[in-house]
């Protein structure tokens, strides 16, 4: 591969465009900055000058409230200019190229672009076209990789657990569509956990996975046992109708997760979601609202391990 595409010639973070191949150093130092900056959201003033005079614009090609906000509530705490453009009724429809559209806006002296985009390798395609003081963040492309998703719940665990390298960890539901989970198998793997599990159905699996590195089950019995951090991931109406699955009735009966099935985890085991859920076909409002449920924290923890990224490319 050659040069890291995510990194300077110093080796520090330019962009940050998946968690496969980060170095660990550089995923240490996301989180403990992410860490410094927790202490932030409970504190009166909420702001820090660290992007004061930045101007950070959100490219969203597809819709996503929850992870779009996240940003512009981070870049605003570090004092930047937030600039949403909401890109699916804008230039696409005037059929503008991609690279046209971050042109012009680098034009208008833009210092980093957050982008989520329905085609894997579009924030990479971006990174390499950028001059060199502007910073891009994948916010998800695809099915390729949403890394800040799972830097933050890198961050959840570590809060949770301290020690990854004593982990098990499952990851359940549609890893064949799912960047999250391949996000959160690289990171994972990097931050030595030592066993990675993955519960799927056999049509919501990519072919060749083991080659991740992770344990294949197909059952939530066996697939459950001893685990420290159970991983749930959402299931997208679109698969049930392209027939990987029969319905949801069924999904949730073999892999929805109920108070039952946690059981078979440790009892001191987590449960998270990246959201939004769909409570009854992944997991049980009683599991999901339940005293193991780590779903609310990882949402606030979103904003920290954001503003940690935006702050450490600004410095870079």
């Amino acid at each position: 591969m050659g040069v890291h595409p995510q990194l300077n010639k110093n080796g520090e973070l330019q962009h940050l465009l998946t968690t496969e191949g980060l170095p660990v150093a550089i995923l240490h130092h996301i989180l403990d900055t992410a860490e410094s900056f927790a202490g932030v959201t409970e504190r009166d003033v909420k702001k820090i000058p660290l992007l004061r005079g930045k101007s950070v614009f959100n490219l969203f090609f597809e819709p996503s409230t929850r992870t779009r906000t996240t940003f512009e509530i981070a870049a605003k705490r570090l004092s930047a200019d937030v600039i949403n453009l909401n890109m699916a009724v804008s230039s696409q429809t005037k059929g503008e190229t991609l690279l046209d559209t971050v042109n012009n806006l680098s034009a208008m002296h833009a210092d980093m672009f957050v982008v989520r985009h329905n085609q894997s390798g579009a924030a990479h395609l971006i990174a390499r076209h950028v001059g060199p003081e502007i910073h891009v963040i994948n916010a998800g492309d695809g099915w390729h990789a949403h890394p800040t998703q799972a830097l933050l719940d890198m961050f959840t665990i570590r809060r949770y657990k301290q020690d990854f390298r004593a982990l098990r960890v499952a990851i359940i539901g549609d890893i064949l569509h799912s960047r999250v989970a391949r996000s959160q198998i690289h990171a994972l793997t990097t931050l030595g956990v030592p066993e990675i599990r993955v519960i799927a159905p056999k049509t919501l699996l990519p072919a060749r996975v083991e080659r991740l590195g992770v344990h294949v089950y197909h059952n939530m019995t066996q697939g459950l046992q001893d685990v420290d951090v159970l991983m749930m991931l959402r299931l997208q109406h679109e698969r049930m109708e392209s027939a990987h699955l029969p319905s949801t009735e069924e999904y949730f009966k073999y892999y929805g997760l109920t108070p039952e099935k946690l059981m078979l985890a440790k009892s001191d085991a987590i449960v998270m979601h990246p959201g939004p859920m769909n409570r009854g076909v992944e997991i049980d409002s009683e599991v999901a609202d339940g005293s193991q449920s780590v779903i609310l924290p990882q949402v606030g923890f979103g904003i920290a391990v954001r503003m940690a990224v935006m702050s450490i490319l600004a410095g870079n």
